[in-house]
């Protein structure tokens, strides 16, 4: 199989399976990546550090479009998590991001950004890079951002992972 030519996929696993699921691709010589997190855990006599899958229920593949639907066929895959009617690529660097973020950090938790619009944001990435502006409207994986700069009021387009809110948001 060709999995290192093939592009990186979330999958959407059973309850509690991602672990085996990993494993079961992997046997089939896919290319599979289950990120986790080094926790630590109270039983009641010690601590203990167990690692926990960092998202619960999905996995990533790396495949090509031709060995999708085997990765259908693995034991304890539900599917693969769709976005905008097709399958959701994950690009690269974010793989590359997550893994070096747990290589360099234990105990990681995974909260979802709830934008909201009139939200102080932190731009993190792209062209508008460190300017800070405010959220005029959330559409999909995208947030139309008002910077203010130079005596002009611009709009930007800007993907949600390259966004961060500044302090808290109102409820």
């Amino acid at each position: 199989m060709s999995a290192s030519k093939g592009k990186w996929y979330a999958v959407y696993t059973r309850p509690r399976w991602e672990k085996k699921v990993h494993a079961l691709l992997l046997d089939r010589g896919m290319e599979a990546y289950c990120p986790l997190n080094r926790v630590r855990k109270k039983w009641s006599d010690r601590m203990k550090w167990v690692e926990e899958p960092l998202f619960k229920s999905y996995v990533f593949v790396k495949v090509t479009q031709e060995e999708m639907p085997n990765v259908r066929l693995v034991d304890g895959v539900v599917n693969f998590v769709y976005w905008l009617g097709k399958p959701a690529q994950v690009r690269d660097k974010e793989i590359e991001s997550i893994r070096k973020f747990l290589y360099e950090y234990r105990d990681v938790q995974v909260e979802p950004l709830d934008l909201k619009e009139d939200a102080e944001v932190s731009i993190r990435g792209g062209a508008f890079m460190d300017r800070r502006g405010k959220v005029m409207k959330v559409l999909n994986n995208r947030v139309q951002v008002l910077i203010e700069s130079i005596g002009f009021r611009l709009v930007a387009v800007v993907e949600k992972s390259n966004i961060a809110v500044i302090g808290k948001q109102s409820v």
